[in-house]
């Protein structure tokens, strides 16, 4: 994520489950391009820390996904240049449809499935995203993915790899939609 430029800075964060009740996350201030054991903290799903360290500011979303599906064992959050801007759009979701790419979304087999991708108002405190996560989950589901207004994505599966080609596959779609609105304001 950090050589393709989705997790600039200290930004972005990750995670993975580790059983029913905890998981890894990436801790607040670490450069993801170099990421090493140490920076990773465990920590139960109702946010209990089970070692030392500060975790990402962002945990709180993890955890309300973790919570909200026992199947989801992976989620990753960026800010790319795409995704960051795309969020900033006022609809409710960001509604992607037409490319072949979406089929690198789970369940998803055809280019003319109509994708919606929920978008969240940001907040300093992110109990308060979490909480609006939880409420609106029902839109999460079938698209694995959901931007923060000015923040980011975030999307997640079964398992690392899983939530990482839905990364890959959104970033792909993002910056299409991105390019295919400017030519059209252009045009």
């Amino acid at each position: 994520m950090a050589a393709r430029g989705w997790c600039p800075a200290t930004g972005g964060n990750f995670s993975a489950r580790v059983d029913d009740e905890s998981c890894l996350i990436t801790a607040s201030g670490v450069d993801k391009a170099a990421i090493t054991p140490d920076g990773l903290i465990h920590m139960q799903l109702d946010g209990e820390l089970l070692s030392p360290g500060k975790p990402s500011a962002e945990a709180e979303l993890h955890l309300a996904l973790y919570r909200l599906d026992p199947s989801i064992g992976a989620v990753l959050h960026g800010h790319s240049v795409a995704n960051t801007v795309l969020s900033r759009l006022g609809d409710e979701a960001l509604i992607v449809e037409g490319y072949e790419m979406q089929k690198a979304t789970r369940d998803v087999h055809s280019h003319e499935t109509r994708l919606p991708v929920p978008m969240f108002d940001n907040d300093q405190d992110m109990r308060v995203v979490a909480n609006e996560v939880e409420l609106r989950q029902e839109e999460l589901w079938g698209v694995y993915a959901f931007l923060v207004r000015g923040h980011g994505i975030y999307v997640w599966g079964e398992d690392l790899d899983e939530a990482w080609r839905h990364l890959e596959g959104w970033e792909f779609l993002l910056e299409c939609e991105m390019n295919r609105r400017i030519l059209e304001a252009r045009l």
